[in-house]
């Protein structure tokens, strides 16, 4: 039979959304990353547990809830896969995970990178994850090396001219 001629809450009923995808990587944390994992799944929580009172009768309520729990579904992947590594702990030698790093470009331009887990990147404040192209460029470098970072827009040489360990 045709969902057309289904009632909306028989339709509603058990479409459960399909789970976000976990990466294949091993889920690197900071110690910010994870008490923002557990603050994310703490919210969410609470949000189920309001939608839960009214998903019987409201239809918006039950698509929201049905959000609500794929992403805790994901989030419980996340933080069940984590492992924390704290950037005071690496060693200073070289640049690893939890550094931020200083690149200086062609032009003489210096820029800022965190290299964080993959939950914990955010572009606009340079947290990058450990696992992309920039990133894995800078593992293992020292100050005075040039990294080459293959971008979307062709290949760019950086230098790396400072990185310190801190909280990222």
């Amino acid at each position: 039979m045709s969902r057309a001629f289904v009632k909306e809450s028989d339709a509603d009923d058990g479409d459960a959304l399909p789970d976000r995808p976990q990466s294949e990587h091993p889920n690197y944390v900071t110690p910010a990353g994870y008490l923002k994992l557990q603050q994310q799944m703490q919210a969410l929580e609470r949000r189920r547990e309001s939608l839960a009172a009214s998903a019987a009768e409201d239809i918006s309520a039950r698509a929201e809830l049905r959000e609500v729990e794929r992403d805790l579904r994901y989030l419980n992947g996340s933080f069940d896969r984590a492992a924390v590594v704290d950037p005071k702990t690496q060693p200073r030698t070289d640049i690893r995970f939890g550094a931020t790093v200083n690149l200086a470009d062609s032009g003489g331009a210096v820029h800022e990178f965190t290299i964080v887990g993959e939950d914990e990147t955010c572009a606009p404040t340079g947290h990058i994850s450990w696992v992309s192209p920039l990133a894995r460029a800078m593992l293992g470098k020292r100050v005075g090396d040039s990294v080459t970072w293959d971008s979307p827009d062709g290949p760019h040489e950086l230098e790396v001219i400072a990185f310190h360990y801190g909280e990222a």
